[in-house]
């Protein structure tokens, strides 16, 4: 008997599914230009399709400040019940606040 997998999506079939009237499977070009500021707050709003610095799925929809640029990636830090963790994600999981 083989047993249960338990990787970082499983479970997550909704979670992360994407709305069959949302275009294209590949992030567009403006949401992965986006330059964010530290200290600019942010929303976790994985992309499924882009696995390259996708965070863990318990972050979905958590909001979270730039701390800093890393590469391609962003430091973001994000409060989880009392500690704080600091996550590196890609600009395409980050969601602007708008004010």
């Amino acid at each position: 008997m083989v047993s249960h997998s338990r990787g970082n999506r499983t479970r997550s079939r909704k979670l992360l599914k994407k709305s069959p009237r949302e275009k294209g499977a590949v992030p567009s070009l403006g949401r992965l230009m986006d330059d964010f500021q530290e200290g600019q707050k942010v929303i976790i709003k994985i992309n499924s399709s882009t696995h390259s610095g996708m965070p863990h799925r318990r972050y979905q929809g958590k909001v979270g400040a730039i701390l800093k640029k890393r590469g391609k990636a962003y430091e973001v830090k994000v409060s989880l019940g009392e500690k704080e963790k600091v996550l590196i994600v890609r600009p395409e999981h980050l969601v602007e606040i708008k004010s």
